[in-house]
Order: structure tokens, then sequence, then C-alpha cells
């Protein structure tokens, strides 16, 4: 069993930046996968995976160049920096974790992943 704690989120306007962190109850980066996504009104979206030990890294194509995942391994926490922030990108921001390397193909879906965080809100206004 993993717990995610979430922290991070507000609002903010728009071209700016913020910091979205999950910390996992135990040491989990070297064995588990994990993700960031998020609940808009068109429903969960993904945003970023990242296999264990952080290899590798993938984004939607609606963040990337953007949003920058990172593994911090010493503190089992998960980051997604956000940068150029665009009111597209409100919504609410839910990590996820699953034990072992996901296939290609699946680190996007959501009913891979076997932990969620209990989500934060980010809202970016015009």
């Amino acid at each position: 069993q993993v717990q995610l704690m979430q922290s991070g989120g507000g609002s903010v306007e728009a071209g700016d930046s913020l910091t979205l962190s999950c910390l996992a109850s135990r040491r989990i980066a070297d064995s588990h996968s994990m993700a960031w996504f998020r609940l808009t009104p068109k429903g969960r979206q993904a945003v970023a995976a990242i296999g264990p030990n952080g290899d590798p890294i993938l984004y939607a194509d609606s963040v990337k160049g953007r949003f920058t995942a990172s593994l911090d391994k010493a503190k089992n926490t998960l980051y997604l920096q956000m940068n150029t922030l665009k009111p597209e990108d409100t919504a609410v921001y839910l990590c996820a974790a699953r034990g072992g390397r996901f296939s290609r193909g699946w680190e996007f879906r959501d009913e891979w992943y076997a932990y969620w965080g209990q989500g934060t809100q980010v809202t970016v206004s015009s």
C-alpha cells in the first residue's frame, strides 16, 4: 500500500509558474511508475508519466516544452514544474503510482494506476 500526499497548486495568472509535489509514504522511486493527471470538465487527462528511477519521462502533447516532471528519490517525492501556464491548464491535478514499469501505450491510461493523491486545484486566469 502506498499513500500519496500532494502539495502546491493555487491561483495564478497566465504566463506564471507553479510547482506541484507528491510525497509517497514509502520508498517507491526505484520500483514504481508515477504519473500526473488532471481533471477538467472534459474529463481526466494525462499530463506526464515517469518510470522507475525516472526513466522514461513522457509528456502529453498539450504540456510538452512547458511542464517538467521529476523525481527526487531521496525525498520519495514526485514534482511537476509548470511554466508558461495557460487558462486551459486550469484543473484539479492528481498524482498516481503503481508498482512496476508501464508498458508503452499504458503510461497515460488512468486505469493502470493503483494509488492516487488527493488532488490539488490549479487555477490560471487570463
